[in-house]
């Protein structure tokens, strides 16, 4: 008795959302390990990226198993002070924060590269959810919770996207979903959806007209990978943008561009060297893949560990591999519906759905990237690929769904209890 009780205590929550957790970090060590070996080489230390993404991997199932312990109710708390604290830290980090690849996305903290876009990401699903729950009818959402949203969505979103566009775009989308599950009026959902296409159809146009594909127009030098590097010199916040809007039209122009290449003209260490090594990386996989430990394109991808890591997948597991791996997103989403749909209060449910949906569709944004059906977006694969404050954040997005799986009132106590009075 006293046993079962221990281990009650130490895995509360839903079985089959630690199994799916479970099964994403082990293939995520494994993949880590095989893909960091470009890593490996240059700091001359084989155990060093792998050990350094364990013991961050290890920090998130701490931070997951706290944020486990929190009963549903308290998040609502906690939704206020992440909205200010994401706002501030968007700010700093466009004025002060660490470039890479022309982009400042991070601020360093202790050695350690925090991303607050990230925490934002949450604060904004925590906002969403908490308007959405508070502003319920009897037919659906009342209609001023709309414009609650949009009010967050418009302080958080646009300072995201100047420096990550498929973040804004990810979490816009996340949102959008959220409130369609949410009941939100389909006339107010309508609207926003064309307003968000004007509003990308114009961001691409000033992209295709203002941008610069310096890559491209450089013939006959050697031409940059599409690589995080440290950014020579400091630009202002118009000059950001515009940076910006350079590395946004060569991915387009790279996407779209149709004409054929010969073999011999393939720049495969320079501008096409992320789609192309990614591309022989599936091809040369089959059925079963070659094992893990056994990638060829893992020591050519510069981002094999991180945005491509599901091509490096593809190439040592194989199809069978490649699918598992999607579907265990898959039971993820549809698991943490049914967890939803038990809940008797409208927060929990929609909060869970929201870190589910913003998990599963940065994964689809991902693997798509690395199939070749959208341009290179610079998304992680959620809790395999290596990251620093994304791997931590992800593992609480986790947390919360197992809280709410054994803590929120259910639909059938309620039941249970109106029966026994």
């Amino acid at each position: 008795m006293l046993k079962d009780k221990i281990q009650e205590s130490k895995f509360k929550g839903d079985a089959v959302i630690w199994t799916v957790f479970f099964f994403l970090c082990l293939i995520s060590i494994v993949e880590v390990f095989s893909a960091s070996s470009n890593l490996s080489f240059k700091t001359g230390n084989y155990l060093g990226p792998v050990l350094k993404h364990c013991v961050l991997l290890a920090v998130g199932v701490v931070v997951m198993i706290c944020t486990m312990n929190i009963k549903c109710r308290y998040f609502k708390i906690v939704t206020p002070f992440a909205l200010l604290l994401s706002f501030a830290m968007l700010i700093i980090v466009l004025c002060v924060g660490e470039s890479t690849n022309g982009s400042q996305r991070w601020i360093d903290f202790l050695g350690i590269q925090f991303q607050p876009s990230e925490l934002a990401k949450g604060a904004i699903i925590l906002a969403t959810a908490q308007i959405l729950s508070a502003m319920q009818t009897p037919t659906g959402t009342d209609k001023r919770a709309f414009k609650y949203i949009m009010i967050v969505c418009v302080a958080i979103i646009p300072l995201i996207m100047v420096e990550n566009l498929s973040t804004a775009v990810l979490l816009a989308t996340v949102v959008f979903l959220m409130m369609f599950i949410g009941k939100v009026p389909g006339q107010q959902l309508g609207k926003l959806l064309g307003a968000v296409t004007l509003t990308l159809a114009l961001v691409v146009t000033m992209v295709m007209v203002f941008g610069h594909d310096e890559q491209k127009e450089q013939s006959g030098e050697a031409k940059q990978a599409m690589v995080e590097q440290a950014a020579p010199e400091k630009e202002n916040a118009i000059e950001k943008v515009f940076h910006r809007f350079d590395t946004w039209k060569a991915r387009i122009d790279n996407f779209l561009s149709n004409e054929y290449v010969a073999p011999e003209d393939v720049d495969i260490n320079g501008r096409d060297a992320q789609t192309s090594h990614a591309n022989i990386a599936i091809a040369s996989s089959n059925v079963i893949g070659k094992g893990p430990g056994n990638s060829v394109e893992r020591d050519f991808l510069s981002q094999a560990f991180s945005d491509f890591i599901y091509a490096i997948i593809i190439e040592e597991l194989g199809i069978i591999g490649a699918v598992f791996v999607c579907m265990l997103y898959v039971i993820l989403l549809f698991r943490t519906a049914t967890i939803a749909n038990r809940c008797a209060n409208t927060f929990p449910a929609l909060l869970i759905m929201g870190f589910a949906l913003l998990l599963v569709v940065q994964a689809l944004f991902n693997m798509a990237v690395a199939v070749g059906l959208v341009p290179v977006t610079g998304q992680p694969l959620p809790l395999i690929s290596k990251g620093g404050t994304s791997t931590i954040i992800n593992c609480a997005y986790i947390g919360v769904i197992l809280s709410v799986s054994y803590s929120a009132k259910k639909k059938d106590d309620i039941e249970a209890e109106t029966v026994t009075t």
